[in-house]
């Protein structure tokens, strides 16, 4: 029998920087909403069992992705395998969507995916407090994919709380094509300097977050190319936001129709990816 569980991918609409840790990494707030439904940013991950673990990665964005052990959906079956004291052999298949390296959180949402499908396949019944932690186990943004919705991130981003649903405005994302390493871009902050640590003041319940990424001056340090998608969104009528660490863009619009005018004003740019939200 197969098995499978949809992956989505993320936007943060608030991301702010407070600061570095002791212990490397840095102090965040976020506000994130996992993009359920748009089937053209969604993941898709297969499974059935099998007599050892396999993974295939098929899909428009998995050119150049390894199904070894430092594949992030064979790290969450390990950590599912440490749990449940026993082997899962599985074939699985994922099919890949998201952009790699856009910010929009594929790798995480491919992990929280396979928590979810491997518990489900070989009914293991662990519940959601042992999931998250597996799950801030394999990266600060995997937890978040396990709540869904709307939800607050603290710490690394791996203490998360959900929100009321804060509906979306229309929005664009669009992806150049490009390629951005979150660490290279979280070392950048030492170079342009930290925002002004200012965490997200009291929102009335389900009220909209600020549109605000501490993240954009170093990821454009990083890649100043980037700079032209900003610049065309703010052309097309949009208000821009960088997609984490990048280097996917969001921009919000008035309107249905300013956003729709603006996507076909934008889809003249080659190798440009171009998805309405």
């Amino acid at each position: 029998m197969e098995f499978t569980v949809q992956a989505p991918a993320k936007l943060n609409r608030f991301l702010a920087v407070l600061g570095r840790r002791a212990d490397g990494f840095h102090e965040l707030e976020l506000v994130t909403t996992v993009l359920e439904g748009v089937l053209d940013l969604t993941d898709t991950l297969e499974g059935e069992p099998a007599s050892a673990l396999s993974l295939a990665i098929s899909g428009p964005t998995g050119a150049g992705l390894v199904a070894d052990a430092s594949n992030l959906v064979i790290k969450a079956w390990r950590l599912l395998e440490e749990a449940a004291k026993r082997p899962l052999p599985a074939h699985l298949h994922l099919e890949k969507r998201i952009p790699h390296g856009a910010g929009l959180g594929g790798g995480s949402s491919d992990a929280a995916a396979a928590l979810r499908l491997g518990n489900r396949m070989f009914d293991l019944g662990l519940g959601e407090d042992k999931l998250l932690g597996l799950a801030a186990r394999l990266g600060s943004d995997v937890p978040l994919f396990l709540l869904g919705g709307t939800v607050l991130g603290l710490g690394r981003g791996e203490r998360v709380f959900p929100l009321r649903p804060v509906p979306l405005e229309p929005i664009l994302l669009v992806h150049p094509g490009l390629h951005l390493s979150t660490p290279s871009v979280y070392r950048a902050l030492q170079d342009v300097g930290y925002p002004f640590p200012e965490a997200l003041a009291s929102q009335p319940g389900g009220a909209a977050p600020p549109w605000r990424n501490d993240l954009t001056g170093a990821a454009l340090w990083v890649c100043p190319p980037l700079a032209e998608v900003r610049d065309a969104l703010r052309d097309s009528g949009g208000e821009p936001l960088l997609c984490g660490s990048g280097s996917c863009w969001a921009a919000r619009y008035a309107s249905v129709q300013a956003r729709d005018m603006a996507a076909e004003q934008l889809s003249g740019h080659s190798g440009w990816g171009v998805w309405h939200v």
